[in-house]
């Protein structure tokens, strides 16, 4: 029997805000057990395991992520989109490092064309409409986009900009400057 207010999502919620904590890597039924202070056992009438566990936080922090993408992208193209877009993810980041790290966990084909990643894909191609990129152009772009994205956006959580000048901001908006140029065909201001 289930326990009384435990709920699948109140669990997955409490997992994520576990992963922005401790970290994803961290994030257990066990773990999550403790920060309940119930049995493990009590929670897998919710959750399979802990692969099902970091799953779904997996698909919320997708999910959210999309949901931000959407509305930072309303009215918005060429280089203002590609700004705002970019700005969600480096933004979440900061504030959900763990989620972070949760959209970045390798999901299952089935789990993964049921989840928010093709919004992702469907909001970096609209962007990339205002470049008038071709095929197979756009889809090099679309990867382009999230690899550097991801990366600094990474490497920034890690501390890997913290030691030298200039601000990682500074970074941030020069990089996003060289990726508009460069999807405009034009030299880098």
């Amino acid at each position: 029997m289930a326990r009384a207010g435990l709920t699948t999502e109140r669990l997955v919620r409490a997992g994520a805000e576990l992963a922005d904590t401790v970290g994803f890597d961290q994030v257990t039924v066990s773990a999550l057990a403790r920060q309940f202070d119930v049995k493990v056992a009590s929670l897998y009438s919710h959750l399979k395991n802990s692969h099902d566990l970091r799953t779904r936080i997996a698909l919320l922090a997708l999910e959210e992520l999309a949901d931000r993408g959407a509305s930072a992208l309303a009215g918005r193209a060429g280089r203002d989109a590609l700004t705002a877009y970019a700005d969600v993810f480096r933004d979440y980041a900061r504030e959900h490092p763990g989620r972070y790290a949760a959209a970045q966990y390798r999901l299952d084909p089935e789990a993964a064309a049921a989840s928010a990643g093709g919004r992702h894909a469907q909001m970096t191609r609209a962007i990339l409409r205002g470049y008038d990129l071709p095929e197979p152009d756009q889809t090099h772009a679309v990867r382009l986009l999230g690899s550097v994205f991801h990366g600094f956006v990474s490497l920034e959580l890690a501390g890997g900009f913290s030691h030298s000048a200039p601000d990682s901001a500074e970074s941030w908006s020069w990089t996003l400057d060289r990726l508009d140029a460069l999807l405009r065909g034009r030299p880098a201001p």
